[in-house]
């Protein structure tokens, strides 16, 4: 048994608090990877676990963080070793089971990937399940037949931590990017990350009772749902796509099917929490090779488990501003 250091969202009388306490890897769930973690990440779903959202989270007190990067301490499979470094992300991750901001915890093997050889611990959480997530929708949407000559493509929620990284990403592969938020004051940090145009988020709140808008974008990574998505959806080029990951702005939205008749426009789903391990590795290598990013740092700060509590209220607030990287030590 050995004891460490985690935050610990505990409930008390509907009211949720979260502190960093000592625990002991006894009381972590049965598994196979046993893994001291060296970073995690702060991610949306995270905050929802830690303000007691039942959706997310079952049962408290919990240890949330759906991230983890970090070496195997034991293993009772084969596929991994003591020493082994590794990350793990989404599944029940931070969910129903004690996650990343803890500095140990205890997956089954299936959960795992080895760190891919061009990315450190440090560069894998630096993109975390927001950097998979990206990935995931510029793969969909090439898949779908995008390409860099097709015209500009659009990313809202662009200052948040999967916005920011698809910015970046596109950017690198050679696209035009329009980066859509509500922090119009971000202008610049999103410049740096390569985004040639700045809409503002009001923009694309324009025209939701119309049935059709003008045709503007040749692809869009929409990170926020709701009324805009739809207007995202609305305002594609004749056989484009979006790529849906993300629901800050809300679950539902008024649609309807012109722009799929008319424009033979795709509204494609991405999910990184329970896509099999094998095309998560692939994805990994991708990011650590052909897709590697090289301001990364540009992208995040870096923060410790006494300032997660104070990081949680600013994403849920909506004042996150690209990734938070959490360093356990």
């Amino acid at each position: 048994m050995t004891q460490f250091k985690a935050l610990l969202v505990s409930e008390n009388e509907g009211a949720f608090s979260a502190q960093v306490t000592e625990r002991d890897t006894a009381d972590l769930p049965v598994g196979d990877v046993l893994i001291r973690v060296q970073y995690s990440s702060l991610n949306y779903k995270d905050a929802l676990s830690a303000s007691g959202n039942r959706g997310v989270t079952r049962s408290y007190p919990h240890t949330p963080g759906i991230d983890a990067a970090g070496v195997v301490a034991e293993s009772r499979v084969p596929e991994f070793a003591v020493g082994d470094e590794v990350i793990v992300t989404g599944y029940d991750l931070g969910m129903n089971t004690a996650g990343g901001f803890g500095q140990y915890i205890r997956v089954p093997a299936a959960w795992v990937i080895k760190r891919p050889a061009g990315l450190s611990l440090r560069e894998a959480m630096l993109l975390g399940t927001a950097g998979l997530t990206a990935a995931l929708c510029v793969d969909k949407l090439e898949q779908a037949g995008l390409t860099p000559e097709a015209g500009p493509v659009l990313v809202t929620g662009a200052t948040g931590g999967v916005g920011s990284v698809a910015v970046a990403l596109l950017a690198r592969l050679g696209y035009s990017v329009a980066a859509a938020t509500g922090k119009v004051e971000q202008g610049e940090f999103l410049r740096q990350l390569g985004a040639q145009q700045i809409v503002p988020r009001s923009e694309l709140q324009e025209g939701i009772d119309k049935p059709m808008l003008k045709e503007r974008w040749a692809g869009a990574v929409d990170t926020v749902g709701g009324d805009i998505l739809f207007n995202v959806v609305k305002s594609l080029r004749y056989g484009a796509s979006v790529a849906c990951c993300g629901l800050t702005a809300g679950v539902g939205f008024k649609a309807n099917v012109m722009p799929f008749i008319l424009r033979g426009a795709n509204l494609l789903g991405v999910d990184s929490v329970e896509l099999p391990l094998v095309v998560k590795a692939s994805m990994w290598d991708k990011l650590s090779v052909q897709w590697k990013l090289g301001n990364l740092e540009a992208l995040a700060r870096e923060v410790g488990l006494q300032a997660l509590p104070q990081e949680i209220e600013q994403i849920l607030a909506g004042k996150q501003v690209g990734r938070v990287l959490v360093n356990l030590g």
